[in-house]
């Protein structure tokens, strides 16, 4: 019963704390490292040790796997080289900086345990990197590449704090450190690959239950995890890469509801342990205290070494960041290479975004009990946690802002994925002319037409954000849809509290009412930058020899109406204007769909949009944005 009020405590403090912060707009992981802090003072409260046994293999797995399933595998590719560059370069830097730190600044600190403190405070944080970046618009690419560097980070730096731990014990020859890396990066990169596709397989083959598959997935993380440090490679790394590959086979061997039920379950899973994980940071510093008091050391000098670790950690990290930056402009200016270096502030804003977390002091932990000022190192790794989410977790959306780095625009999303959208419904209309049969009723076939063409009408309709149309088709539909579900759904409920219906059917007539809600639910999004012209990415400027053609200024034949509609009595939901003469018409939300009816007689090929703050064009002939 003692565990299990505990463990009920925790939770409740978790979603009480989280509830709080969200509210107030701070940041979670630091409020519950700060709750913990205080009620590991409060007497009675119960003294939650944590064993680094339990982190790193009860908490780390699920919460790495929970983040790389989520991670593009094909992004991850891209930005393998930067990843690389961050996750085992910089955490050897880091690890060799701080060590020297260390060893200059704690007396009697042999230089293989300031190596082991460097190691320990090496890896920024997956949870922490992931969780401040939810609240910070950074650009994605960044966001990719720290969430990257979060995921592989951990395998380097466990295997230098294991390096650092043997030579504390006796001698170790450099040729060994090379080759406990190389060790560990092909067995844990095997393992993860064996146990992604074993699992790929046995979803495909055996499971197709949401629940069964479910399951499974709980025991992926812990099972490519003690696969790869049984072949003494790195568990993390397995975990990491077995994630990677189901995240990347999901869409192709799940059903929509595995998936759907996938997605929620670890979604719950991530939130309760990474928060959970950062409260209970918090609830160890009583003990690291009492521990230290028996140290020998002043508070003074104390304070002393925990802010020298805690400076060199940053620092390390951003003369690292700018002398990657330095290099690839240096060798870009001299032809070496072909890709443009990023800007200095990017280098900048990746550099400051180096929050720890729960590996650091898990592995602060790790350090065997006859390690030279073994609790002065537990507390130089409590303090750099603490303190880099503090300085650099509050203040990295204010230097987001300062640098000017252009966050992701929803309105740019929109039309992205109603692009995406027409390919996909065109598709599916060509299919179904090939397979419809002159048995298929041909009311049918036009209600799967109408189904899908609303679908991409609805896409479209989401631009044209700034115009004075009040409300869109799709948006009219979605309001009236959701009061006739919530009619339909409390008949139900009076069915049900009368006994008029078995429960089994009611509650499978509720399900088909919350599916199709769930449908037609939008997620409340930032609005789009009013400073910043709605244009398709650069990658599609020359989609098509129509779009990269260079078209002449032409006067538009209207200022705010479409001619077409007006004559016809009709209204109109966007504006399109003809590059080749300038007609001003209405899209295809519209009733007239005049701009593509206009296509049809002139053969005139691209239009782009009228709407005030939008310049994206359409080529009609090739279907391509540009």
């Amino acid at each position: 019963m003692e565990i299990a009020a505990e463990i009920v405590a925790l939770v409740v403090a978790v979603l009480a704390v989280t509830a709080l912060a969200r509210r107030l707009d701070w940041s979670a992981p630091l409020c519950l490292i700060v709750v913990g802090v205080a009620a590991s003072f409060v007497p009675g409260i119960p003294d939650y040790q944590l064993d680094p046994e339990v982190v790193l293999v009860g908490l780390l797995p699920p919460l790495l796997y929970s983040t790389a399933i989520q991670t593009s595998l094909v992004d991850f590719r891209r930005l393998r080289g930067p990843i690389a560059v961050l996750s085992v370069g910089l955490v050897l830097f880091t690890t060799a900086g701080v060590g020297l730190v260390a060893w200059a600044v704690i007396p009697g600190l042999p230089l293989a345990a300031g190596f082991a403190l460097g190691a320990i405070v090496a890896p920024p944080d997956a949870v922490a990197a992931t969780a401040v970046a939810r609240r910070v618009a950074m650009p994605r690419k960044m966001v990719r590449l720290l969430e990257g560097e979060s995921l592989f980070n951990d395998a380097a730096a466990l295997v230098a704090l294991r390096t650092s731990i043997a030579a504390m014990a006796g001698a170790i020859s450099l040729w060994q450190v090379g080759l406990d890396f190389v060790w560990a990066a092909v067995g844990g990169a095997v393992a993860g690959v064996v146990v992604g596709y074993v699992a790929s397989f046995v979803r495909i083959r055996l499971l197709q239950e949401p629940v069964a598959d479910t399951a499974l997935s709980f025991a992926v993380p812990f099972v490519a995890y003690l696969l790869g440090e049984v072949v003494h490679g790195s568990g993390v790394l397995a975990v990491v890469i077995a994630g990677l590959l189901l995240g990347h086979k999901s869409p192709r061997v799940l059903s929509g509801s595995a998936r759907t039920a996938s997605r929620h379950n670890w979604q719950t899973v991530q939130y309760l342990l990474e928060n959970a994980v950062f409260l209970l940071i918090g609830l160890q510093l009583r003990r690291i205290l009492t521990e230290v008091g028996r140290s020998g050391l002043s508070e003074g000098m104390l304070v002393l070494i925990c802010a020298a670790v805690l400076a060199a950690t940053i620092v390390t990290r951003l003369l690292w960041l700018i002398g990657v930056a330095a290099e690839k402009r240096i060798t870009a200016a001299m032809g070496l290479k072909r890709r443009k270096a990023w800007p200095w502030r990017y280098s900048v804003v990746i550099g400051w975004a180096g929050m720890r977390g729960v590996v650091t002091l898990a592995a602060a932990f790790v350090l065997p009990p006859e390690t030279p000022e073994r609790v002065v190192l537990v507390l130089a790794a409590f303090v750099v946690v603490a303190g880099t989410l503090l300085v650099q977790g509050t203040t990295l959306p204010m230097l987001v802002r300062r640098m000017g780095l252009p966050g992701p625009d929803p309105a740019q999303d929109a039309l992205q994925e109603a692009a995406l959208l027409h390919d996909m419904v065109r598709a599916a209309l060509a299919r179904l002319d090939e397979i419809t049969t002159p048995e298929d009723p041909p009311e049918v076939v036009e209600r799967l037409r109408d189904r899908l063409q609303g679908r991409t009408d609805a896409a479209w309709e989401q631009l044209g954000r700034q115009s004075a149309l009040v409300e869109t088709p799709s948006d009219a539909y979605r309001r009236l849809r959701l009061d006739l579900l919530n009619v339909e759904r409390e008949h139900c409920l009076k069915a049900r509290d009368n006994g008029m219906a078995d429960d089994v059917v009611l509650r499978r007539v509720l399900e088909r009412l919350d599916i199709e809600e769930s449908m037609l639910d939008r997620d409340e999004e930032e609005p789009p930058q009013d400073d910043r012209e709605l244009s398709a990415p650069a990658s599609m400027a020359n989609a098509c020899k129509h779009l990269a053609h260079d078209w002449r200024d032409v006067e538009p034949s209207s200022e705010d109406s479409c001619a077409a509609c007006v004559e016809e009595g009709l209204t109109w939901v966007h504006l399109r204007m003809c590059l080749k003469c300038g007609n001003v018409a209405c899209c295809d939300s519209s009733v007239g769909k005049h701009a593509d009816k206009h296509f049809r007689d002139t053969r005139h090929p691209v239009m782009r949009s009228y709407e005030p703050g939008e310049s994206w064009r359409w080529c009609f002939v090739d279907r391509q944005l540009g």
